[in-house]
């Protein structure tokens, strides 16, 4: 199939972050063709879709994400002990595999509507999460969490490796979703486990590790407290501070820290609205893109920082930078965009395929529309998607050359089931905290 995108304003998201004023993009199967500035070629038998000014982009890279915790969004936001009080136990009694799935469809929804494309997710029940994942049509790095603090889905670390097995096994040909293993963080595995997850990466050179890494205060007292040292030196020492570990959060690094990630070539993957929220600091982000780490803008789970969109995290993430250097300058609105592109998806080990729009890369792309008032005038098209630009904006989401989402309909999953669906779990979820207030 052949797809001709002409009156487009382009955004490659390429080395130079130039713009295209009016261009076309041509895809083929589930490729991009060409791309150019000016009239588009004639091509036979193209299915042709003028954007009337639209913008194109790629789509947009979450490098961090719980999607089956949209099933916990807003819920005990103002309870000091939501975690142990509600959190917990909620999860333990009834995160199972469907609920998993429903949570999960939910959470593809919303970030299909918000022109997200591609997702690194850690959670349990896992290769429930890529089967979802791959339905809805997205792109996947699908991480099956591994923890001692008694998961839903796992009773002890050897269970762990074995549903990581299952999911390495049943993805691991798929062309969209990639299977990842995920120690929770240091302080909830322990340097022997990490250990033993680094022997399993070194056999499985082309999975993934994703890691909680440097994000509490707790974590450092830990780390220090067990092992008179950092958690990325915890991690180094265990052998797992290498390329393809996606650390989540990173708020608490120094300068030898960055040294030391920048060195094993690690990524990052950022969460200025979940950090802020909780309270917990601002990472230095723009040390560690100075370092040459590459680090991508997530959203964290829903429980975290409610909104699985990434419109609403480029605010802070600018913002948040500014404040550190008490200057406009930091963390100008191109490089925010740059995060959220090809940033992401080198964070994630995809570059060669997503997160820009080049001949030969993979054909994920979103038309967003530019007419909404609170866009206008556009000056700078970059400081518009981030300051002004929402969700609603997007109207068309690719990937690998399938439509998603054609004028904000999704077209990969049934919206109404899927509300339906989350609701249900909601429900079971409001009964028993009810009971557990009633209980004291």
């Amino acid at each position: 199939m052949s797809i001709l995108i002409t009156n487009a304003t382009i955004l490659p998201c390429t080395a130079e972050m130039p713009v295209i004023d009016s261009g076309y993009v041509h895809v083929e199967g589930d490729t991009i063709k060409a791309l150019g500035a000016g009239p588009a070629p004639e091509i036979v038998g193209a299915e042709i879709i003028d954007a009337g000014g639209d913008l194109v982009m790629p789509g947009m890279v979450n490098p961090h994400c719980h999607m089956a915790m949209t099933l916990f969004r807003g819920l005990g936001e103002d309870v000091d002990d939501r975690l142990f009080r509600y959190m917990l136990p909620l999860e333990r009694k009834f995160m199972r595999p469907e609920p998993v799935r429903a949570g999960t469809a939910l959470a593809a929804l919303e970030m299909i509507e918000g022109g997200v494309t591609t997702v690194a997710d850690m959670y349990y029940f896992e290769t429930e999460v890529g089967r979802v994942a791959d339905a809805a049509g997205m792109r996947g790095v699908i991480g099956q969490t591994i923890a001692n603090f008694d998961p839903p889905d796992h009773k002890s670390f050897d269970e762990g490796f074995a549903l990581t097995e299952q999911l390495v096994a049943e993805f691991a040909a798929h062309d969209r979703i990639i299977p990842s293993i995920a120690p929770h963080a240091p302080y909830s595995t322990g340097m022997e486990t990490l250990a033993r997850i680094a022997r399993w990466a070194d056999d499985h050179p082309n999975v993934p590790v994703q890691l909680h890494l440097a994000e509490t205060d707790d974590e450092l007292r830990w780390a220090a407290t067990s092992h008179g040292m950092r958690p990325v030196e915890v991690v180094e020492k265990a052998g797992l501070l290498r390329e393809r570990l996606i650390c989540a959060h990173c708020l608490h690094v120094d300068e030898a820290d960055i040294e030391r990630m920048a060195n094993a070539r690690v990524g990052v993957a950022h969460n200025a609205r979940s950090n802020g929220k909780a309270g917990r600091g601002i990472a230095p982000v723009e040390a560690m893109r100075k370092a040459g780490i590459p680090v991508g803008i997530s959203t964290d789970g829903a429980m975290s920082g409610n909104t699985l969109d990434l419109f609403s995290q480029f605010g802070p993430v600018s913002m948040f930078q500014k404040l550190l250097g008490r200057s406009r300058k930091p963390m100008p609105a191109v490089e925010v965009v740059r995060m959220a592109t090809i940033e992401g998806a080198k964070v994630l080990g995809l570059d060669a395929k997503v997160g820009s729009l080049e001949p030969g890369k993979k054909a994920d792309l979103i038309r967003v529309e530019l007419t909404s008032p609170r866009q206008q005038p556009i000056y700078d098209i970059y400081s518009t998607l981030v300051f002004a630009t929402m969700p609603t904006d997007v109207r068309d989401v690719m990937v690998a050359g399938q439509w998603l989402m054609r004028g904000r309909e999704v077209l990969s999953l049934e919206r109404k089931k899927v509300l339906r669906d989350a609701l249900q779990v909601a429900q079971s979820f409001k009964a028993e905290m009810a009971r557990i207030d009633a209980a004291g």
